[in-house]
């Protein structure tokens, strides 16, 4: 009959038909929880990103399907963030964002991955891009102060999206900020304050056409490169 004996036994001993239960795999994400929340909600259920850092900060190699799977319980909660807006306008000469995006260009013939800092003021929506070769903390610095130089003048305020050379540590749950020691110095230096967007998302209304604003000018710089 093609049936294994072991089958047959267990539907006799069992009286009758046995009910299939799927097999219980342990996860590879198991007890990572509250870690795979926290990167969910800070790179806006980009669960692609979130796989990536799993490797590279927890040596953990998985399938993208795996970690959308682990983060769905997440989701939810992701989407009513995103309707709860607070409305909120910036004055002329109030606050800046910055941002990086990267791309690959062209160089003696070869690619090359380049790196664009960009900065948009929050009331003109005004753009500034430069291009480097990393990311590292210097170059955020020397994009600022280029971006200074463009603008003709510093904003009270840079919004800045929790990247590790300028945010040491951003709880979301207290929504407490730790800056970066020398980012903190730099901000003295210039006299201007700095505000972390909250990691799963831009707090206001401002803040997501900025961050729209800045997408925008990445991809013109991309093109223009």
């Amino acid at each position: 009959m093609g049936i294994a004996r072991n089958t047959v036994r267990r539907y006799l001993n069992a009286g009758g038909p046995v009910p299939y239960r799927q097999p219980q795999r342990d996860s590879v994400l198991g007890g990572h929880e509250a870690w795979l929340r926290e990167r969910f909600l800070q790179h806006r259920g980009n669960c692609d990103v979130v796989r990536q850092q799993l490797s590279k900060e927890l040596g953990i190699d998985t399938s993208l399907r795996t970690v959308e799977r682990a983060c769905r319980g997440f989701r939810q909660e992701l989407e009513a963030s995103r309707r709860a807006t607070i409305r909120f306008e910036t004055a002329p000469g109030e606050q800046m964002q910055i941002d990086f995006g990267q791309t690959r260009v062209l160089i003696g013939g070869e690619p090359v991955r380049v790196f664009l800092f960009v900065a948009t003021l929050g009331y003109s929506r005004r753009g500034f891009a430069c291009a480097f070769r990393h990311e590292r903390q210097s170059v955020w610095f020397a994009g600022i102060e280029a971006a200074f130089a463009h603008f003709g003048g510093r904003p009270q305020t840079l919004l800045i999206d929790n990247a590790k050379a300028l945010v040491d540590k951003h709880d979301t749950q207290t929504r407490q900020v730790r800056l970066n020691s020398r980012f903190e110095a730099f901000c003295r230096h210039w006299d201007i304050a700095a505000r972390a967007c909250a990691p799963f998302r831009a707090r206001t209304v401002t803040d997501r056409h900025n961050r729209a604003t800045d997408d925008r000018h990445i991809e013109a710089t991309r093109t223009g490169l």
